[in-house]
C-alpha cells in the first residue's frame, strides 16, 4: 500500500511497455523539473518485449533522480501495471502518465500546482486536441459515454491516463486486489472531489500505440462488468420488455386467426426466433462474463506478480 508518510513532493508513475526509445527522454525531462519538496520517477516494466528493462536498469545506476524500477514477471496490461506503481509511490501526490511523450513532462509541474491549489483528490486532464487516431478518439468517446451511466462519474469530465491523486486516494485504491482493476472506476468509487485540467497533447513521434482492438475490448470490458451491475439490470430490463412483446404478439396472432384465414408465416417465425435467440445468447453471455470474473477472482488470479523492485542509490539513502 502507498506510504501513509510521504517522503516527497510527487511521485510519477510511468507504465513501461515497448518504451525503449522514449523512456531515457522521458525521464531525463522529468527529472530536470524544479519541484519544491522534491520527486521521485516510478517506472513498472509490464515485461516489455523489447530491451526497456535494460534501458531502466540504467536509468536507476545513473541516479539523476531518485528512481523506483518495478520489474513485473509477465504482461499484465496498463492498468494493473499502474496499480503496481501506485504501491511502491510516496509521493504527497502522485501523477501517473504514459511512457510515449505525447504527454509533455513540462506539464507535469503545471499539474501538480493546479492540484496543490484547488486542493481536488483527483485532477484529470483533457486534451485541447487529441492526437490519436480516429477510431481511437472515437471508442474513447463511446467509452466515456458508457462510463456517464456506469460510473456515476461527473458529466462531461474526460477519463484520461494522464492523472494526479493525492496520497489518500492512492491508498484507498490500491486496496483493490481484485484481477482486473479499471484505476477511474476505482478513482470514482473513492472520491468526486474531482477537477479538471487542459493540456497539451503531442503527435506520437516515435512508434505506434501499444492499444489494438483487442486491449481496448478487454479494457472496456473491465469497466462494463467489473464496476457496475448495470448490463445485468439492461439483461433483465430487457427480457421484460420482450416478454410484454411477446403477450402482445400472441394476442395478435389470435385476433388474426379468428378474422382472417392467412399462410403460415414462416419468414416472420424464423426471424423471432433468430431476435429471440441472440437476445438470450447475449444476456448468458453477460452472466457468464460476470460468473467467469468472479471465478478468476476467487481462485485469485493475480493482479500482478512483481518479480524484482530496485532503486537508485538517493532512494535508498533516503529509505534509510
Amino acid at each position: 500500500m502507498t506510504d501513509p508518510t510521504p517522503r516527497y513532493a510527487l511521485s510519477i508513475v510511468v507504465p513501461v511497455y515497448n518504451g525503449a526509445a522514449t523512456v531515457v527522454e522521458l525521464v531525463e525531462a522529468l527529472a530536470s523539473l524544479d519541484i519544491p519538496g522534491g520527486h521521485e520517477i516510478v517506472l513498472v516494466n509490464d515485461n516489455s518485449p523489447d530491451n526497456s528493462l535494460e534501458i531502466c536498469r540504467s536509468l536507476v545506476a545513473r541516479n539523476i533522480v531518485p528512481i523506483t524500477l518495478v520489474n513485473l514477471s509477465r504482461n499484465y496490461g496498463e492498468h494493473n501495471a499502474v496499480m503496481a506503481g501506485l504501491r511502491h509511490a510516496r509521493g504527497a501526490h502522485i501523477i501517473n502518465m504514459d511512457d510515449d511523450l505525447q504527454n509533455p513532462p513540462s506539464e507535469v509541474k503545471r499539474l501538480l500546482e493546479y492540484a496543490q491549489t484547488t486542493g481536488k483528490d483527483v485532477i484529470y486532464t483533457r486534451y485541447l486536441s487529441k492526437e490519436h487516431a480516429a477510431w481511437r478518439n472515437l471508442g474513447s468517446r463511446f467509452t466515456n459515454w458508457v462510463a456517464d451511466y456506469l460510473l456515476d462519474k461527473p458529466k462531461g469530465l474526460y477519463l484520461s491516463s494522464f492523472r494526479c491523486m493525492t496520497a489518500f486516494v492512492a491508498a484507498r485504491v490500491t486496496e483493490y486486489t481484485g484481477p482486473f482493476p479499471y484505476v477511474d472506476g476505482l478513482l470514482l468509487q473513492v472520491t468526486q472531489n474531482i477537477g479538471e485540467l487542459e493540456v497539451q497533447h503531442l503527435p506520437r513521434a516515435i512508434g505506434r500505440s501499444n492499444y489494438n482492438l483487442r486491449r481496448l475490448v478487454r479494457l472496456w470490458l473491465n469497466m462494463f462488468v467489473n464496476f457496475s451491475v448495470m448490463p445485468l439490470r439492461i439483461s433483465t430490463l430487457s427480457g421484460i420488455a420482450l416478454s410484454v412483446l411477446g403477450v402482445f404478439g400472441a394476442l395478435a396472432a389470435m385476433i388474426e386467426a379468428l378474422m382472417s384465414r392467412t399462410p403460415p408465416g414462416w419468414g416472420s417465425i424464423m426471424a423471432a426466433v433468430f431476435l429471440l435467440s441472440g437476445i438470450q445468447l447475449l444476456i448468458l453471455g453477460v452472466v457468464g462474463e460476470y460468473l467467469g470474473r468472479l471465478y478468476l477472482t476467487v481462485n485469485g488470479k493475480p493482479q500482478s506478480t512483481v518479480r524484482d523492485v530496485s532503486h537508485s542509490v538517493s532512494a535508498e539513502e533516503h529509505q534509510r
